[in-house]
């Protein structure tokens, strides 16, 4: 079973006499800086200087330093920079000033399980990792709840490892909901799946598919985009709220005997074996080793695909639905609002 921790497992001294810099100020910097200001803990933000971003944290009331300076005056680093930006600036900002007894933290595995960031042997290195995005992150906890999030234990230099990353945790609100304990390696290939086979690739290449399905049969494009994609959130929520049997017990009969019988016609053996591929290329590292060299050599698949996905017909018609739906876009100015930029 797994290890559950709550706000009574806690002990947030460990971490009031410390130190702590939040490298970043996208959408879970913003959430983890403002979140431990005000639970009462010491924070600076590290930032290049020309970032956009150095005003959103000051305007905060928030210390603004730049990264390397943020980290040699720290004895706790949050690192909360995009994954293909860690280990540049790590190399050039942070390595310098982590001198023993400092503690490392990242919300992401990525950079330590595939050994891009290699820290001394001196240093603590954990992981706080928010189950949410950062706009989430900071609304539940202005509301006097949280975000459930992981925590791992990668190296325990000083033998305070975990104290600090359940301490963390809590300032963030996240022990209000249930901080779970697992390894740097589950976290990054679970995540790494989940977003390619499931949450982004796998939801958004069968969305795709079957408004062509739909389209191609002669179907209008408006009906189809409504039946595949727009009502996607009713069933999502659901199941967010309820479970998989939640989410049949709430739907027609209909819907649901065409649910048991027809769905694994679509997601079939095939496609699990499909899924288990994917799964090794992440185990094994073809993966990252893909993606850095996609990044290395300037995007151009990455921007390919993308732009090839921007044209598809489901985008400009559901812009065109969306914008008679001012309701459906309600709050994503609240959300820009309070992310900030992804690449600070």
């Amino acid at each position: 079973m797994a290890t559950m921790f709550y706000e009574r497992d806690a002990k947030p001294e460990v971490l009031k006499s410390r130190k702590i810099a939040i490298l970043g100020y996208g959408s879970q910097g913003h959430a983890h800086a403002l979140n431990l200001h005000d639970s009462g803990f010491d924070v600076r933000v590290g930032l290049r200087p020309e970032s956009s971003s150095v005003h959103k944290a000051e305007d905060a009331g928030l210390r603004v330093l730049g990264i390397a300076d943020a980290v040699a005056e720290a004895d706790v680093i949050m690192v909360l920079l995009p994954d293909t930006e860690q280990k540049r600036i790590y190399d050039l900002e942070i390595a310098p000033h982590l001198s023993a007894g400092k503690c490392l933290m990242f919300a992401h595995g990525f950079n330590i399980r595939f050994n891009l960031i290699e820290p001394p042997s001196d240093v603590d290195v954990v992981m706080v990792a928010p189950k949410g995005p950062g706009h989430l992150v900071r609304r539940t906890y202005v509301e006097g709840g949280g975000v459930p999030s992981l925590i791992a234990v990668h190296h325990d230099a000083t033998g305070h490892a975990h104290d600090l990353a359940l301490a963390y945790a809590h300032g963030i609100g996240a022990t209000r909901a249930g901080v779970l304990e697992t390894t740097f390696t589950e976290e990054t290939e679970t995540d790494l799946f989940g977003e390619q086979a499931v949450l982004c690739g796998g939801v958004s290449a069968l969305v795709r598919a079957g408004y062509e399905v739909l389209t191609e049969a002669g179907y209008q494009p408006e009906s189809a985009y409504f039946e595949v994609l727009h009502e996607l959130k009713l069933i999502v929520d659901l199941m967010y709220e309820e479970g998989i049997t939640g989410m049949r017990f709430s739907v027609s009969d209909t819907a649901e005997y065409g649910d048991l019988t027809r769905g694994p016609r679509v997601i079939t053996e095939q496609v699990k074996d499909e899924m288990r591929n994917i799964l090794a290329e992440i185990q094994d590292g073809r993966f990252a080793a893909e993606w850095i060299k996609e990044n290395e050599i300037g995007r151009p698949r990455y921007r390919e695909l993308r732009e090839a996905g921007k044209r598809h017909p489901i985008e400009q018609v559901g812009k065109d639905l969306r914008a008679m739906m001012p309701f459906v876009s309600a709050g994503k100015q609240k959300v820009a609002d309070v992310s900030g930029g992804d690449t600070d």
